[in-house]
């Protein structure tokens, strides 16, 4: 992509995607743009904020992929029906994000405005990402607790002579098992998030 990353001196890392391509003359072009529309959006101060609230990002993160997509397109010269077809939604849909009508739409609307301008640089925070210390905590508890229930249906299924029990017993701790390894990612990445690893 047209854009040059490095890490400065106090550990915030600068994006400079002022050099992307306006308007794509290829499928790598498109790409470059889509990509540099929802880096772009995402990284933005005051949407950063949005992500961190789980209510606010169940409402329009998941249209952010699409509303950049459906600009990049359109911006190369798709028609409303071209952008839909390839991406999987309705005209109208693609229409209300190209149109700003929804948020997600609306913030990338913004976002491609200011790469226009040259002016989309942006410094992401890794070292001071805000993430909620209460959620690292609820993560956390819910691993003990499904420790605890792993080690106990372990238990029971080493007592058991019913197949039948055994075989419930052993999906259910499979369940477990993925959940918990779920949530360890999680926390894994979100102690990174906190106390990354300072790359030059």
């Amino acid at each position: 992509m047209s854009a040059y990353v490095r890490t400065r001196e106090d550990g915030t890392v600068e994006i400079d995607l002022s050099h992307v391509p306006l308007r794509p003359t290829s499928k790598k072009e498109i790409m470059e743009l889509e990509t540099a529309l929802i880096i772009g959006t995402i990284y933005r101060p005051d949407v950063i904020q949005l992500i961190l609230d789980p209510v606010e990002r169940a409402t329009w993160v998941d249209s952010l992929a699409v509303a950049a997509a459906a600009l990049a397109r359109y911006k190369a010269g798709y028609t409303i029906p071209q952008i839909a077809e390839e991406l999987g939604r309705s005209e109208s849909t693609i229409r209300n994000h190209l149109k700003g009508k929804t948020k997600a739409g609306k913030l990338v609307l913004e976002t491609y405005e200011m790469l226009a301008r040259g002016e989309l640089k942006l410094v992401i925070p890794i070292k001071g990402v805000i993430i909620p210390e209460e959620r690292i905590k609820e993560l956390e508890e819910r691993i003990k607790e499904l420790e605890k229930e792993n080690a106990e249906l372990r238990e029971k299924v080493s007592q058991l002579s019913s197949a039948e029990e055994v075989e419930k017993l052993k999906a259910r701790l499979e369940e477990l098992q993925k959940e918990l390894e779920e949530k360890e990612k999680l926390i894994s990445k979100l102690r990174e998030l906190l106390c990354p690893t300072n790359r030059a």
